[in-house]
């Protein structure tokens, strides 16, 4: 008979952070499983943020806590080691007695950046780090990124015609965008909007489009919406200006917040995109969707600053129009949205071998 493996116990904290989806950020999807004698004792995830964290959770649902001295813990992150929200999870582990833990990811956060793991070694603890790392990785992409890099995830999506074009040639709101795909892959993409933080389109697309930016065919905390402004020429009866979800403009002109509407000035003359996501990061805007349009989407594809994209193909032709952003890369994977094709780009390798 062959036991469960470190991998097999990492597999299912996986599978249980992934239940956080949507209601952690900005802190990482954390699932917990403790194991004594080869059995499953308890399991807990990260719920909700500013709420316990997944050991804690993990640690409540054992009916039998003396099993705990003789139990092994396992985590796809490694315990914080910091007062936050809630109390450091490595002590209240060495508290337990708990006498092994077994570890996907470090944590990238620099307050916790291995501090945990060294609090429970030094404790007597025996840890066991870099299960599945990859894999976590991927799991918790926005989360590295975000500490790493520095700056956002950045998540690219459009949708295109099956000839390449991503709108018909338009001038004013009279003449209203042309529908590409169809209802199925739109719930699809008000899924995908409260699983970021944020949510940015250009200029002309705010003006012509005219767009909510809203969640409102899926339940979930609405993202932060972000559009550039340079000359402040977008008017108030806008819906991104309405002042009902926190927006973020960006401009080269001087102008005072107001309620729910947040303006940030930067140099449109020296790479407004750096300095744009820069700005997100100091507002702790830890992943954007970007939904257009053609110039703002190939901006980021051409200096090469995104994650992944999820571009759209529906079937019909328009002959002429605007051109769909070009990216040079094979899609990943390919799956149809009833009759619309969906394509996945990742543009780093390693993520590749673990898509969701």
């Amino acid at each position: 008979m062959e036991f469960p493996t470190h991998e097999f116990y990492i597999k299912r904290c996986f599978e249980l952070a992934r239940l956080g989806q949507s209601a952690v950020a900005p802190n990482p999807m954390v699932g917990s499983v403790i194991v004594h004698k080869d059995h499953i004792i308890g399991e807990g995830y990260h719920q909700r943020w500013g709420g316990p964290h997944a050991e804690v959770n993990a640690v409540e649902s054992v009916r039998n806590k003396r099993l705990l001295k003789d139990s092994t813990l396992y985590v796809n992150l490694e315990p914080c080691a910091h007062h936050g929200k809630t109390p450091p999870c490595s002590d209240m582990i060495i508290a337990l007695n708990i006498p092994r833990v077994v570890i996907c990811n470090t944590d990238p956060f620099y307050e916790v950046a291995g501090k945990g793991i060294q609090r429970m070694q030094e404790a007597g603890i025996e840890v066991i780090t870099g299960i599945l790392e990859e894999e976590g990785r991927f799991l918790n992409r926005r989360f590295f990124t975000f500490h790493e890099k520095k700056r956002p995830y950045i998540l690219l999506k459009w949708a295109q015609t099956a000839d390449g074009f991503i709108d018909i040639i338009r001038t004013s709101q009279e003449k209203p965008p042309v529908w590409i795909t169809n209802q199925m892959a739109k719930v699809l993409v008000h899924k995908w909007r409260i699983e970021e933080a944020g949510i940015m389109v250009g200029t002309n697309t705010a003006l012509l489009d005219n767009p909510q930016l809203t969640a409102r065919l899926w339940e979930g905390k609405q993202p932060v919406r972000i559009v550039p402004d340079r000359q402040l020429r977008l008017p108030d009866s806008l819906h991104l200006l309405d002042s009902q979800v926190p927006t973020i403009v960006f401009t080269a002109k001087n102008q005072a917040n107001r309620f729910n509407i947040k303006y940030f000035n930067i140099d449109f003359d020296s790479n407004p995109l750096a300095q744009m996501m820069h700005i997100l990061y100091e507002e702790g805007i830890q992943s954007i969707l970007v939904e257009g349009g053609t110039r703002l989407l190939q901006s980021f594809l051409e200096q090469d600053i995104w994650d992944e994209a999820r571009v759209f193909e529906g079937n019909k032709f328009f002959g002429d129009g605007i051109k769909a952003p070009h990216i040079s890369l094979n899609p990943f994977k390919e799956e149809f949205i009833g009759d619309s094709r969906l394509m996945y780009f990742y543009q780093n390798p390693v993520q590749q071998h673990f898509p969701e």
